[in-house]
């Protein structure tokens, strides 16, 4: 089986991202982090990781003092800027490695990283968390949203390797059946890694989502 690059495979797949929000059983869901993401974010300068193709920007947009979004994808990023809502002018976007953030990264009160985590190997997530807060220094929020993995309407985990990272086949637009990292995490496992980095960790579990709130330190 192809294990296809994250980045290639989000490039070839752009038009059909958001399609994942279409789920009727997960409208409630949604609708509820909709609503908590904005309420968390409001009022911050927010770097947002991996935006994709922008979802997650237009729900901040409204209510940050600013958002700068970030992906590695200029395919995505082209969406992105497309359906970005004219009147949100405190929006900038940029080509930007989650891994790899330039030295200027800027002056932020929060990251925002959606659907990031789960494609962190496992024995790689507490150097990502880091290396992001050599970045951005301490005290900034960090907010991580992510799936909640359910049978029948989750894609099947078709292998675990060694270190506990789980993988999804996925199709192409092109037909071709590829191999993606796609982990999900427990809540204790969560706070277990994230307790490296930052404090004040609250974790609200929903049927099909969740999300972490914390503070670097």
């Amino acid at each position: 089986m192809n294990q296809i690059p994250l980045a290639q495979y989000y490039a070839l797949t752009a038009d059909a991202i958001e399609s994942v929000y279409d789920k009727p059983e997960r409208q409630e869901d949604l609708a509820w982090l909709r609503d908590k993401v904005a309420d968390l974010l409001e009022g911050h300068t927010v770097l947002e990781l991996a935006c994709g193709t922008g979802y997650w920007t237009r729900v901040i947009a409204p209510v940050a003092d600013a958002v700068h979004a970030t992906d590695i994808g200029e395919e995505v990023l082209a969406l992105a800027r497309e359906r970005q809502p004219e009147e949100d002018d405190n929006v900038t976007f940029a080509v930007a490695d989650a891994w790899h953030l330039p030295e200027s990264v800027g002056e932020y009160t929060a990251v925002f990283a959606g659907f990031w985590w789960s494609h962190v190997k496992r024995e790689e997530q507490d150097r990502f968390l880091a290396q992001l807060r050599a970045k951005v220094g301490k005290d900034v929020l960090l907010v991580l949203l992510d799936n909640t993995y359910v049978d029948g309407s989750s894609t099947v985990i078709a292998r675990t390797d060694l270190e506990g990272n789980t993988y999804q086949f996925r199709l192409l637009p092109s037909g071709e059946r590829v191999e993606v990292l796609k982990n999900f995490a427990t809540d204790s496992y969560l706070r277990k890694r994230l307790s490296n980095a930052a404090r004040d960790i609250r974790i609200e579990r929903l049927p099909y989502y969740w999300l972490a709130k914390a503070r670097l330190k």
